[in-house]
């Protein structure tokens, strides 16, 4: 109700300097607006919940989207499991991964690795930081992760990269990305990709929106099953350049995926 009021109010103010017509149009786009961001974050509330659902995330990893209304700006839950994650548990981060409001809350240590990766790519809308368990031995190993079935066309033909904390920090690491500098390493090994393996970490993934990264985050890991299944019988057949040049399909899984996860008790 406050923010419906807040709304009125700066309707009204405009009115007072603005001919009626013109304040009006304001304020619908100030509605609009609201609107729009109200919708981006009731995505992120679901996609937690999606990806602790599909086994993505477990009690560890995070998503993030960015603020349509201060593009500089994301949002990122707490530090929490995100199956668990509330509408209350979501935080507003500025450009340097600093809470605009934390009101106590702690926020998750490797949120550098967002702030960063927007930065560094306007295009981004969205990152997932997963463990998935099914990436791990391509991020330590010499075994390259490439899309073996259509649904991974996101991959690209050429081996996913993979980023080593070690090269950055040294040695003496805590296997986290803490601060913006390790962040923005991390960024410049994904480069225009839409995924980057973590040694001994898992992956890091990125979309124009909340929807998109989802589906590539449950459909590289389902990629790095099949291929490590098919290694069994010999070197996998994967996509070619032609095969891998195809966009993103994710509303389907995804009106799914929500039907999934709040049917559930």
């Amino acid at each position: 109700m406050l923010r419906v009021r807040n709304l009125i109010a700066s309707v009204l103010a405009a009115a007072l300097l603005a001919p009626a017509s013109t304040a009006l149009a304001q304020g619908a786009r100030a509605q609009t607006a609201d609107q729009a961001e109200a919708a981006l974050l009731n995505d992120l509330l679901l996609a937690n919940h999606i990806l602790a659902d599909q086994e993505v995330l477990d009690a560890f990893g995070h998503i993030s989207v960015r603020s349509i209304k201060n593009p500089k700006h994301f949002y990122l839950a707490r530090a929490r499991a995100p199956g668990l994650v509330e509408p209350a548990d979501i935080i507003e981060f500025d450009e340097n991964a600093e809470a605009i409001d934390a009101r106590g809350r702690a926020p998750y240590q490797e949120r550098f690795i967002h702030s960063e990766i927007y930065r560094a790519r306007p295009d981004v809308g969205s990152v997932i930081h997963s463990h998935s368990p099914a990436t791990l031995p391509y991020g330590l190993t010499k075994q390259p992760l490439l899309p073996v079935t259509h649904l991974s066309a996101f991959l690209g033909a050429t081996p996913t990269p993979v980023f080593d904390i070690r090269d950055t920090e040294g040695e003496k690491n805590y296997m986290l990305v803490r601060t913006a500098p390790t962040g923005a390493a991390l960024a410049r090994t994904l480069g225009k990709r839409a995924v980057v393996l973590m040694r001994g970490h898992g992956m890091t993934v990125v979309a124009p929106d909340v929807r998109a990264a989802v589906f590539r985050a449950v459909y590289t890991q389902m990629n790095a099953q099949v291929q490590s299944e098919a290694l069994r019988f010999g070197k996998p057949n994967a996509l070619n350049a032609y095969e891998a040049d195809r966009l993103d399909a994710p509303e389907r899984p995804w009106e799914m995926w929500v039907d999934r996860v709040t049917k559930k008790p």
